[in-house]
This record gives C-alpha cells, sequence and structure tokens, in this order.
C-alpha cells in the first residue's frame, strides 16, 4: 500500500511539473504578445496563465494531502514537499510576471525591445533540463551525475539570465528616460530573471531529495 502512494505521489509530481511548464510557457507567450503591441492576445494568454495555474495550486495540495496520508519515510516526507512547493514557486512566479505587464503595462521604447524578448525566450530554456532531472528522481533510472549534469545546466541558464540583467539594467538607467520609467522597467526585468533563479532553487533541491534517498 506504501509503495502505491509513493508510485501514485511521483505521477502527479510529474503531471504538475507538466502544469507548470505550460504555465511558464504561456506566460512567456504572453510576455511576448505584449512586447510587440498585441495586449489583446496578450491579456487572452494571461489569464489562461491564471487557470493553469490554479489548476497546479490544486495537485500540489493533492500532493500534500497524499505525503501526510503517510506516503514515504518522514526524512524524505519533508524534502519532496518543499521540492513539489518550490516548483510550484515557479508557476506563481511565471503569474506574477505576466499579472505585472497586463496590470502596470510598462512602457518598452522600442530600443530595448529585442533586450526583453532575449531574456523572455532563454528564461523558457530552463525547462528541458529541469523536466529531465525531476524525471530522473521519480523515475529512479537515472544516475546521480545525470541529475547533477541537469542541474549543472540549470545554473549555466541563470548565470547567463544574471548577466543579461546586468547588461540590460545599464541599457535601461542609461537610456533617456524618466527615473520612474526606468524602475518601472527594472522591475519588470526582474520578473523575467527570477524564472531562472526559481528552477535554481528546484534543482537544488532535487540534488538534496535525490542525495537523501540514496541513503
Amino acid at each position: 500500500m506504501l509503495f502505491k502512494k509513493e508510485k501514485e505521489v511521483f505521477s502527479m509530481m510529474q503531471r504538475h511539473a507538466d502544469q507548470v511548464e505550460e504555465c511558464v510557457r504561456l506566460a512567456v507567450s504572453a510576455l511576448l504578445h505584449y512586447i510587440n503591441g498585441e495586449i489583446k492576445d496578450a491579456k487572452m494568454i494571461a489569464r489562461q496563465v491564471d487557470d493553469v495555474e490554479s489548476q497546479a495550486d490544486k495537485v500540489r495540495s493533492q500532493i500534500r494531502d497524499m505525503l501526510y496520508s503517510g506516503a514515504y519515510m518522514p526524512l524524505l516526507r519533508e524534502d519532496i514537499y518543499r521540492l513539489v512547493k518550490q516548483i510550484d514557486a515557479l508557476a506563481d512566479g511565471a503569474e506574477a510576471a505576466s499579472d505585472f505587464f497586463l496590470n502596470q503595462r510598462p512602457v518598452i521604447p522600442v530600443e530595448l525591445r529585442p533586450y526583453f524578448d532575449e531574456a523572455l525566450q532563454t528564461s523558457l530554456s530552463v525547462i528541458p533540463p529541469f523536466k529531465e532531472a525531476l524525471s530522473c528522481f521519480t523515475k529512479g533510472d537515472c544516475e546521480f551525475s545525470t541529475i547533477h549534469d541537469h542541474s549543472t545546466e540549470i545554473a549555466r541558464i541563470e548565470a547567463k539570465m544574471d548577466k543579461m540583467r546586468w547588461d540590460m539594467t545599464k541599457k535601461i538607467f542609461t537610456a533617456n528616460l524618466e527615473y520612474a520609467h526606468k524602475i518601472h522597467l527594472k522591475t519588470g526585468l526582474d520578473a523575467i530573471v527570477g524564472l531562472s533563479d526559481l528552477a535554481k532553487s528546484i534543482s537544488d533541491q532535487i540534488e538534496i531529495s535525490t542525495m537523501k534517498s540514496l541513503f
């Protein structure tokens, strides 16, 4: 019975991760439309982001209940739920970024649009290694070194995003804009770059949980 519960938790974690991935992809799509001035399409997609994030929250709650019912040894139970919460935080971050742009409507100068576009596209690249690392953990069919490789790739993307944030911040604050406008753009930039920071936290937790499960 316990083994059945554990298999069900892993299955639910994969479903939850799929929903989180969809949430991130939809949010990036909404923001790309926003940057290109396609506000109507951006608003429509942003509403989908909210719906998918809500669905992910429900699955997270179901996983929590399953863990409370006795799935896994106590040593791993807390780590697994911490991992699920961090994965869910990625969906929250995507929704928050989408809501920020669609609610506050920062005006992005034409000359800065390509940089925001690149940051959004790069943020999507954390999804494949994150999903691969999680699959390795839930299925238990990978060497630890494989999970570490996926985590290293996420760390590389995060470092790239940090460099982009540095460069874009300089471009924003040297642009001929009002100071309040610069702050508004920087806040939006931080919301985008923050997605890679969240992915890095997830990969770190996957490594920690995997190491504990080996002993």
